[in-house]
């Protein structure tokens, strides 16, 4: 009996397909095709009808994949556990992060932890989406919305509240003028997330007042794209203040009112409840502690212009 094709199958079903499991697991679509037809040959059951448009579970293999399914997570969570108990910083970390927050802290934590440990892997799956650890096999899920997280069987702890800020192209300040109070703000165009709700900016010895985003010209949960926006001069970007760093400083964008104050964004871990915590993960969050604090350093620099 081919266990590993039961497993396999497993993957097929949870990730909606074998091209979206084959580019999760690293391995030939193919592959992944061959196993679910030996499993399927030695029950002699149909377990998934192949359309050209999606995936359609048969009822042996709906209930084959409920039973079984659980069985594979469990066993996972015990090697997990296993390897927990030592102190040897190995195997695969599986992180998944938004880009902006992935880009300029996860990935450079990343290649630091690979230099010192040779035999870690990391895979860092860019993607806004947040998702629940458990269900989709992560060990860290870095989520930087303000929107309710997921709760259910996972340990949630804020690891980042990194400054942000308002950042507009020369172009743009050309066109509109440099906007000197938040009404004047207002009237320009914005570069806005798809989950952002009204900014909350507060003024000099004020209170927060909220700028509505649900006019803004460009709308991406890829903050790389907003950044080009804002470089092609499109709008105005709220975003990290280390994001914008190397922009600012060539003079290819400048902050907007500076003397604002933006909520800053948190960022969270969202970990599998386990009673151990792999080394593995211990030494990625301590290492990024350790980096945020570096971070923090930085952003409270005065930014040219």
């Amino acid at each position: 009996m081919e266990w590993r094709d039961w497993e396999l199958f497993c993957e097929v079903v949870q990730h909606g397909g074998f091209t979206a499991a084959a580019r999760v697991l690293g391995h030939p679509k193919s592959s992944l095709s061959a196993a679910v037809q030996r499993l399927e040959n030695q029950l002699g059951l149909r377990l998934i009808e192949r359309t050209t448009r999606h995936l359609r579970l048969t009822d042996a293999g709906d209930t084959i994949y409920r039973r079984v399914q659980p069985l594979f997570i469990a066993l996972h969570e015990t090697k997990t556990e296993a390897l927990a108990m030592s102190s040897a910083v190995a195997g695969t970390l599986r992180i998944k992060s938004p880009y902006e927050f992935g880009a300029h802290h996860a990935g450079p934590v990343a290649c630091d932890l690979m230099a010192r440990h040779p035999d870690l892997t990391i895979r860092i799956d860019v993607e806004h989406e947040i998702v629940n650890p458990i269900a989709e096999n992560y060990d860290i899920v870095f989520a930087m919305l303000e929107a309710p997280l997921p709760s259910a069987g996972i340990v949630i702890r804020r690891v980042f509240s990194l400054e942000r800020g308002l950042f507009a192209a020369p172009a743009l300040l050309e066109r509109y003028g440099e906007p000197r109070t938040l009404d004047e703000l207002a009237q320009l165009p914005l570069l806005a997330g798809p989950n952002d709700t009204a900014w909350a900016i507060t003024p000099p010895g004020g209170k927060a007042e909220h700028l509505t985003v649900d006019k803004a010209r460009l709308v991406s949960s890829n903050a790389h794209i907003r950044l080009q926006a804002a470089l092609a001069g499109h709008g105005v970007l709220r975003v990290t203040a280390s994001f914008t760093r190397a922009a600012v400083e060539t003079g290819a964008l400048k902050r907007l009112l500076p003397d604002h104050v933006c909520e800053p964004l948190s960022v969270h871990a969202l970990l599998p409840a386990r009673q151990f915590v792999p080394a593995k993960v211990r030494c990625f969050l301590d290492a990024l502690d350790i980096h945020a604090h570096g971070s923090a350093a930085q952003d409270t620099e005065p930014l040219p212009g």
